[in-house]
């Protein structure tokens, strides 16, 4: 007779911090939800300032790596540069453009190849192996994932047929604070057996967070508000009881693709 209940290995859960190498704050915070909580990979930026640290701190810890491929930078206060010189990749400061609208008008598909192609090995210089490949922010230059993608025999997670492998991918950023524990611990309760994708974007509250941008802009609430509690939800015992309880594994993206 059947329990109703789904034995471990039904139901698999990779949960993945996004932004790894941004600043100093998502950095400490994506270690502390690997660590303390249930957090089992993150994606790295290679062309941001942190990206050193976020580095050093993947080589001691061994938390599994994918490549967020950044060809934009949303900030008002923090601006990056590509790594390479491609004259489609910037705007008229010489940073990242801002939204992924601009970066899609613009960007070739020459210079996007060349930059993430560099952004690549930047990981290897490190010392550092990836495991996936996905984007920041949106969608921006599709056939140059795919064709990263393909060189390296890296899946791109978010693009065809690799994201088939999901039942789902789920975000769990852009909710109200007070909302997002009861609503994790909803989302764990309905799980279905296959592997399931949940992306968070942790980070631990400093001023360093607070100043990346200007109150009542678009990108205000990502900056500090929908990171630092992530933080909180993830590294809850109560959200850890939960999938204990359903007896769900948790995993990353390389143990999915190895099936």
């Amino acid at each position: 007779m059947s329990t109703g209940v789904q034995m471990a290995g039904d139901i698999r859960l990779i949960v993945q911090g996004d932004d790894f190498g941004m600043c100093h704050a998502v950095n400490i915070g994506t270690m502390q939800a690997f660590r303390e909580g249930i957090l089992t990979q993150a994606s790295a930026m290679a062309p941001c300032p942190w990206f050193p640290e976020a580095a050093a701190l993947a080589r001691e810890s061994g938390i599994p790596l994918g490549m967020h491929q950044t060809l934009t930078c949303e900030w008002d206060h923090l601006r990056w540069r590509p790594l390479t010189d491609g004259p489609s990749l910037v705007g008229g400061d010489g940073t990242c453009f801002r939204t992924v609208a601009e970066a899609q008008v613009s960007i070739t598909h020459v210079d996007a190849v060349r930059e993430l192609s560099t952004q690549l090995a930047r990981f290897a210089a490190e010392g550092l192996t990836v495991d996936y490949l996905d984007f920041h922010m949106g969608e921006v230059a599709p056939e140059a994932y795919a064709e990263i993608s393909s060189a390296t025999g890296k899946p791109y997670i978010y693009g065809c047929p690799d994201s088939q492998r999901f039942a789902s991918i789920t975000f769990l950023s852009e909710r109200e604070a007070t909302a997002k524990k009861p609503w994790t611990l909803a989302y764990i309760a309905d799980l279905t057996p296959g592997v399931h994708l949940l992306i968070t974007h942790c980070a631990v509250a400093t001023p360093e967070l607070a100043g990346l941008t200007a109150p009542g802009t678009n990108t205000y609430r990502w900056a500090e508000e929908y990171r630092t509690s992530d933080l909180s939800v993830v590294t809850h015992p109560e959200v850890r009881a939960a999938i204990d309880e359903r007896g769900i594994e948790l995993v990353t993206t390389h143990d999915a693709f190895a099936d």
